[in-house]
Order: C-alpha cells, then structure tokens, then sequence
C-alpha cells in the first residue's frame, strides 16, 4: 500500500499555498510540522480529495485519487482542523448519521459506534448531546468519527487540539496501533506527539517540504545549535530579545538559557544535545517564519 505524491502543488492567485512537493508514503505515521501559514492544511485538503492541485497528483497504490472518486473515500478517515457536528445529536446519534453518509450498513454502523465511542472514553455521555462536550470531548469525537470505516489512509489536522496530556497520551497510543497497516498523517504544533509516535517527519515552510526524514535523522541536523548560558536576570531578558530562547530556568539568583543558535553566543555557553523541538524553533524562531 502506498500514497504518493508526485509534484503536488496548490496556487490561490499570485500565492503559492504548496510548492511541488513529491513524496511517498507507505503503512506507518508521519508527522508533519510547520508554523501557521505553512501550506498545512492545503496539503491535507488535497489528498483527501476536497481541493484538487493546480498541478501534479496523488497516487493510491498507483491510482489518481480524483479519479478513483467514491473509492479513493470509502477508504479515507479525515479529521480536519475545525470539523462540523450537529449539536442537538447525541454521540452516538452523530456517529451513525456520519456511517449512513459514509454507506455503512446499519447493524455494523451501530456496533463500531459503540467500540469508538468506548475507545474515545465517550461511552458514559453517549446518549447526551453533543453542544453539551466540552472541546476535549467534541475533539475524541471528531476522532472517532474519522476512524468509523476503518479507513486505509488517515488525514488527521491538529487532532490534539484540546486535549488534556492524558487525553494526548490515549490518543497517542490508539494511534500508534491504528497505523501499523495502515497510512497516518497528523499535523500539530505539539512536537512531542509526534516524537512519540511519528516513523517520519515533514518539516514544512513556505509551501515546500524543507525537510523530511526520521526523528532521529532530523534531530542531527540541530547538533551544534543548541546551547545553554547561565547569566543572571537581568542579563536573561537582554539575550530572550536577540537570541531564540527555547526555555529559560531559574537556579538561585541565576538563570539557564537554553539558546538556539547555529554559532556559539557567549564563549561560556555550552553545547547541548539537540531535540526535535529545538530543530523547529530553529526553522521557526517565530509564526512569522512561515510567512
């Protein structure tokens, strides 16, 4: 099984959303990063099919998914960013009305229903309505509404958002499950879900993938440019204003900087080891990087 993108690209007037970008994917997560602006969502409207490209085309197992039309969707579970639900349905009223959108039969609608209601932790409030959720609640339920016909391919934006750390660490791990035959895409700016769990990461800029390769492949590209410098307070808020700053510590009447840097700052920094969060805040130093 593979989806492939082969010079895929997005314009809206004179801006190019999404720049040519190939790619392959097979059984597993991939995790794709990027600052607000960076094509994200486009990219993720085009392979499931709702915006078509300006030019080039995805592939399912060598197929164009346009033309593959009602096929290419009976196999896609799709979460985007802010998705639509009926807030006088219960849970388990919303769930089954998506299984007849989706043509699945009655008897197994409601028995997958009942499975994802349980796996999301939604099953004791199935029967209340769904205005009455809480973010969090609503989000496990878009999630299970992505995962009712046990889709091939699963495009997932943002699928965190709200979630409480227990919440992301179930989520995390019914993920990591999932994907074992199956392909996974999930966007987030929450670094660590994706440490977790993602087999390979796009770091995405500007409508292009800048980089893409395994966690650990990518952290290696941050060796060197990480630092720590202990100065005191008021030395602290005069480096936070020059240099990206990843995270700052108090130790007594003194303060640890953590400094993304591609040169040493301060002869008395220190090098550190890199992590993949500090690989995006030195793509990303701020939204604007995206832009």
């Amino acid at each position: 099984m593979e989806l492939s993108l082969d010079r895929l690209t997005k314009q809206f007037g004179p801006k190019i959303a999404v720049d040519c970008i190939t790619a392959s994917l097979s059984p597993g997560v991939y995790g794709l990063l990027g600052a607000n602006g960076a094509g994200k969502t486009t990219l993720m409207r085009m392979l499931c099919g709702i915006l078509e490209p300006s030019s080039g085309e995805t592939l399912f197992n060598g197929q164009n998914i346009i033309d593959m039309g009602p096929r290419y969707r009976n196999i896609l579970g799709y979460l985007p960013q802010d998705f639509g639900y009926y807030p006088d349905y219960t849970a388990h009223e919303f769930l089954m009305y998506i299984a007849a959108l989706k043509g699945i039969q009655r008897r197994t609608a409601s028995k997958r229903s009942e499975e994802l209601l349980n796996i999301a932790d939604l099953n004791n409030v199935s029967g209340k309505k769904v205005k009455t959720f809480s973010g969090g609640m609503r989000q496990r339920l878009g999630i299970a509404q992505a995962l009712l016909n046990n889709p091939k391919v699963l495009v997932l934006d943002e699928p965190t958002a709200g979630l409480d750390p227990k919440e992301r660490v179930r989520f995390r791990n019914l993920i990591a499950d999932f994907a074992s035959d199956r392909i996974v895409l999930l966007s987030t700016h929450i670094v660590s879900d994706i440490e977790a769990i993602a087999d390979k990461v796009f770091l995405m800029k500007k409508g292009i993938f800048l980089l893409q390769g395994t966690i650990s492949e990518l952290v290696q590209k941050a060796d060197g440019k990480v630092w720590e410098l202990t100065v005191s307070a008021q030395e602290a808020r005069k480096w936070e204003k020059t240099v990206t700053v990843a995270n700052l510590r108090h130790n007594k009447e003194q303060v640890v900087l953590r400094i993304i840097s591609a040169t040493q700052p301060a002869p008395d920094a220190v090098p550190c080891e890199a992590t993949l969060e500090d690989l995006y805040l030195y793509y990303f130093p701020t939204e604007e990087g995206a832009k």
